[in-house]
């Protein structure tokens, strides 16, 4: 048991006892236990709230019951009575049965990762796409929990594990919740349709995509606005970004790209989230490059990789050029950088350097730019020489007799894409790499 420093607040609306059972499954997980209770410390304050004391108990399976034993049970609530604590929050995901079988134990609100994953979104939510989302996440999540969450949803005042739906939900029975459900997912439809617009107006205009994505606090943000000079909310929070934002980018060449930032990944992200997000996680299938961002000076740094790499993979987008860039090198270890090989496909920044940020545009740039090909086209052919201009940075036009000439710096995906139809008209034996 870990206890920490307390201070008394009166506007605090929570005092927290964070719990944790580590199984032998657990320790063999991508991020530790120890690591990973911490990262529930950081979300709880990032949810406004005030965490008083940290539990840990080795058991090799959760109990079906009380998730944790019966004798920690009884330890927990005089724990709980001693230092006025109003909610428990345990790191992993539990049942409904769970739930209220520890609130009639404790009589105190309890609340598990996942939502207070999903209270923080709800917090952060501005766009009505992002707010749908959220919601629709909130109700999948407590559909098949409402008879777990009776004393829970009763509770008055707010706090973490109420916002979002609102109060006027918490009476809802499951015949509402699924009608709720049913609408949001055709208020998302919708929303997806028009996103789904937006993509195919950038795929006929040629526009080339990159994507920032990267575990929560990795820096996409800060890296996003210095890039772009973007208004986006920056902190030093879990989270600080849910809506996806997108810029133009202007590369060495001249040439702009959109860049885009997406929600923060992280370790257990709930499915119901997953799912609800999916249509604004998948910008990153998009993007023509995608910037992995990460936390060189995290001690977890190589776990919290495989969660985004994990994740990127159930997106079915990691097989995306990605390049890696190793954020907040100021803060970062020696050791730390020893550990990573030297290669293209890695740089090392820090977001507020901005020879760092000159040397990523230059990279980036690279990244999409094939080789120089040289066309010829009939004056009269202007859909092919407009697509010359969409599959890259047009660097010469010569006017030859009757008949037009373009040096075209090409785009590797736009060429990948559009390239055969221009195949007739090269007149030079220059290949795309």
């Amino acid at each position: 048991m870990r206890e920490t420093t307390y201070e008394t607040d009166h506007e605090m609306k929570d005092v927290a006892l964070l719990v944790s059972v580590v199984t032998p499954q657990m320790k063999r997980s991508a991020i530790s236990p120890e690591h990973s209770m911490a990262e529930l410390e950081r979300l709880a304050e990032t949810a406004g709230v005030h965490v008083v004391l940290t539990v840990t108990q080795n058991r090799d399976t959760p109990d079906t019951k009380w998730f944790i034993g019966k004798g920690k049970v009884e330890e927990m609530r005089e724990i709980a009575d001693s230092f006025d604590i109003t909610t428990v929050i345990f790191d992993q995901e539990l049942s409904g049965a769970q739930v209220r079988n520890l609130e009639e134990a404790l009589d105190k609100k309890i609340i598990d990762r996942t939502q207070l994953i999903l209270d923080i979104f709800a917090q952060r939510a501005r766009t009505r796409e992002g707010i749908i989302q959220v919601e629709l996440a909130q109700l999948s999540y407590l559909l098949p929990r409402l008879s777990g969450h009776g004393k829970n949803l009763s509770r008055l005042g707010g706090g973490i594990g109420t916002r979002g739906p609102g109060e006027s939900k918490l009476e809802m029975d499951r015949r509402h919740i699924r009608d709720r459900i049913s609408d949001l997912k055709l208020a998302l439809a919708e929303v997806v349709r028009h996103r789904e617009l937006h993509r195919e107006r950038r795929r006929k205009s040629g526009v080339v995509q990159v994507a920032l994505v990267g575990y929560t606090n990795a820096g996409k943000s800060t890296l996003m606005r210095q890039l772009t000079q973007a208004d986006v909310f920056i902190e030093n929070q879990l989270f600080a970004t849910l809506d996806p934002t997108s810029r133009a980018l202007a590369l060495p060449n001249g040439r702009e790209v959109v860049l885009t930032d997406t929600v923060g990944f992280i370790q257990n992200l709930p499915t119901t989230l997953v799912a609800a997000f999916r249509a604004t996680l998948e910008e990153v299938n998009e993007a023509d490059l995608i910037l992995h961002v990460v936390d060189s000076s995290s001690p977890v740094r190589e776990e919290q990789m495989s969660v985004v790499q994990q994740i990127l993979g159930e997106l079915k987008a990691s097989d995306k050029p990605q390049l890696l860039v190793y954020n907040k090198k100021d803060l970062c270890e020696a050791e730390q950088r020893e550990r990573v090989p030297a290669d293209d496909d890695t740089l090392w920044i820090s977001a507020f350097d901005e020879a760092d940020l000159t040397e990523l545009q230059g990279r980036i740039q690279e990244r999409l730019t094939g080789q120089t090909v040289t066309f010829e086209f009939p004056a009269a052919s202007g859909d092919m020489i407009s697509l010359a201009y969409r599959v890259g940075e047009v660097i010469e036009q010569q006017l030859v007799d009757d008949r037009i000439r373009l040096t075209v710096e090409v785009d590797k995906q736009g060429y990948e894409q559009y390239g055969y139809k221009l195949e007739p008209y090269i007149v030079s034996s220059t290949s795309v790499s």
